[in-house]
């Protein structure tokens, strides 16, 4: 099946370079634009992306490394004040 009609990629192409990728480095986390520079193109117009995702999820080697699992982003909502000390303004500073 073709899932990308600009650049020719089929279901599997990308299922071949998953399993490339997983096989030639077990730690590796599999992105899109990984499996893009894999098979010599790139993303063109983006309308693909959705089926492309799916199709990286449904291969057998695309899971994420045990060592990396549980892993949660810290985001600015956690942090408070983005991150930033109180006070990192000139305004807030005081003299």
């Amino acid at each position: 099946m073709i899932v990308c009609h600009c650049m020719n990629i089929t279901d599997n192409d990308i299922r071949s370079a998953v399993d490339w990728m997983r096989h030639s480095d077990p730690a590796t986390i599999i992105t899109p634009g990984k499996v893009y520079r894999a098979l010599g193109k790139r993303a063109d117009c983006g309308g693909c992306m959705p089926l492309l995702l799916d199709t990286m999820r449904r291969c057998d080697s695309f899971e994420v490394p045990s060592n990396l699992r549980g892993l949660r982003r810290v985001t600015a909502k956690d942090k408070g004040n983005e991150g930033r000390s109180e006070g990192h303004r000139i305004s807030q500073r005081r003299t």
